[in-house]
């Protein structure tokens, strides 16, 4: 089957947070896609929503299958039912996990710069964020710095890692050996690792990545894991996710946290969405990954080519570009602003996400191919205008 992630969309009147924007502007911010979702999970949702009645929902048990399937199938690592519990979304319950496996005042630490949402749940429940910071080599790539990230698990009051695998906004997909080794370090110092892997399914093309709870015995034991369709399959709106806990006792913990707050209860069309995609969506998500893979070339290529100032980091998954921008301000949200104001191009600054994100700003092109060069055309031109008003000409 052909799938056409060329045809346009049209969101501006559809209460998206994405364009909720005065007109003219362009947003490529906020990490949703301009692409509709699979056709079978609209089927399964037109399909529900004939039926007219919206009541309250249980969990089937097709929802469970469709995660042991998928991901056996697709990453090999089977999945127990058992294991499994619904949840509203990855941030609700990563908030929620904080707040009921760690107490106020504890260190959670953060391989930054990262996703700027795991900052609010920490800090918003009392805790503390303990950064370790990520290095790049020559080529731009990030790395882990084992040395300083076992100094911060080993601070006494550290007693949480939260871990983004694949690694928004950065694009790292990390190994098996570096995620056993996170696991073996966590360990030691009775750290408990939470993984967000919501943008597991978005690897290039040829690229596949690694459940961090299949990595090791020791990583099984001790962590916590958030999955979802969502990003994906663009379902965001459907607030639909799953909590994978292996250790039982553990799990016993995090299930009474998800329910006290009131984040484990379905909306109508979340399972049955989740179904399609995991059950008959493959097929349309390698062709994104496809597109997404061609996206992201095209907007290399171009910044390569047109603006030497600015350098794409080298990575292997999401549809996000995180793009260092050092050389042209200390403050890239200025820059943001700036670009934003003349041009109408709206992009994420990178001072949220911390450790080095101020150089940076990302740029989300999981769009249409007019739309993404239209984008890049725009971008060429503030960065132009920022340029020579940085030099006063």
């Amino acid at each position: 089957m052909i799938f056409d992630f060329d045809a346009p969309t049209d969101r501006k009147k559809s209460d998206s947070l994405k364009w909720d924007i005065p007109d003219g502007e362009l947003p490529m911010w906020v990490a949703d896609m301009e692409f509709k979702t699979a056709p079978a999970v609209t089927k399964a949702v037109v399909k529900r929503a004939k039926e007219g009645i919206f009541g309250y929902t249980v969990i089937p048990d097709a929802w469970y299958d469709a995660f042991s399937f998928w991901w056996e199938s697709r990453h090999g690592m089977a999945i127990p039912q058992e294991w499994l519990t619904f949840t509203t979304g990855v941030i609700p319950a990563i908030s929620s996990i904080v707040k009921r496996v760690t107490n106020v005042g504890d260190r959670v630490v953060l391989l930054t710069p990262v996703y700027d949402i795991f900052f609010h749940s920490v800090e918003n429940a009392g805790r503390f964020v303990l950064e370790s910071r990520l290095v790049r080599d020559g080529e731009g790539a990030y790395h882990i710095d084992f040395d300083d990230l076992e100094k911060k698990l080993a601070e006494p009051l550290s007693t949480m890692m939260i871990l983004c695998n694949p690694h928004n906004p950065v694009g790292r997909i990390w190994t098996k050996e570096e995620l056993a080794k996170i696991g073996d370090l966590c360990h030691a110092h009775g750290v408990t690792l939470l993984s967000d892997e919501i943008h597991c399914d978005l690897t290039d093309p040829g690229r596949s990545y690694v459940p961090f709870a299949s990595a090791s015995e020791v990583c099984r034991k001790i962590g916590i894991t958030c999955l979802s369709a969502s990003k994906a399959f663009n379902l965001a709106g459907l607030q639909s996710a799953a909590v994978v806990v292996p250790d039982r006792h553990l799990r016993e913990i995090v299930v009474r946290g998800l329910n006290s707050d009131e984040v484990a209860e379905p909306n109508c069309f979340a399972a049955i969405a989740t179904v399609a995609a995991f059950r008959e969506g493959g097929a349309w998500l390698d062709a994104l990954r496809e597109y997404l893979a061609e996206n992201k070339k095209i907007a290399a290529d171009f910044i390569k080519e047109n603006l030497p100032a600015v350098r794409v980091t080298p990575g292997e998954a999401t549809y996000l570009l995180w793009l260092d921008c050092e050389s042209l301000t200390e403050n890239t949200d200025l820059l943001r602003d700036f670009i934003r104001e003349k041009t109408g191009l709206y992009l994420s600054a990178g001072s949220p996400y911390r450790g080095d994100g101020a150089h940076f700003l990302r740029m989300n092109v999981a769009c249409q191919r007019e739309v993404l060069r239209r984008g890049l055309s725009l971008f060429a031109e503030g960065v132009r205008r920022f340029e020579k008003e940085k030099s006063g000409m």
